[in-house]
């Protein structure tokens, strides 16, 4: 089973908006979905209401595998949710402290 992260058109003609979804690649477009991560409305333009989606669901789904489609991968990324995932994904530097290196000697014979 192919878990995608994708839109479901809702709305009414000429005024359409959008729910973001994650549905089994096999359902249809505005069929059966697994859960609801949030809505684009993108007739609304003052913006702050535009796009709203649940960043700790998406990043759920993201670490569970599942796959955004090419739009809500760039509306994702306006919400900053893709770089979140990416910086979880990469490996943690260790953090060891620096060894100290041996100091040489001083013979008994040489003159400081």
């Amino acid at each position: 089973m192919s878990v995608k992260i994708r839109l479901t058109r809702m709305g009414r003609r000429n005024a359409p908006y959008f729910r973001v979804v994650v549905a089994d690649s096999r359902f249809q477009r505005d069929g059966r979905f697994l859960e609801i991560l949030g809505y684009y409305q993108p007739l609304n333009k003052e913006g702050k209401d535009q796009i709203k989606v649940s960043e700790e669901k998406a990043l759920l789904w993201l670490s569970r595998g599942a796959r955004p489609s090419e739009t809500v991968r760039s509306l994702l990324s306006k919400l900053g949710i893709m770089k979140k995932f990416h910086e979880s994904r990469k490996p943690k530097k260790p953090q060891n402290p620096p060894i100290e290196q041996p100091k040489p000697e001083a013979s008994a014979g040489s003159v400081p």
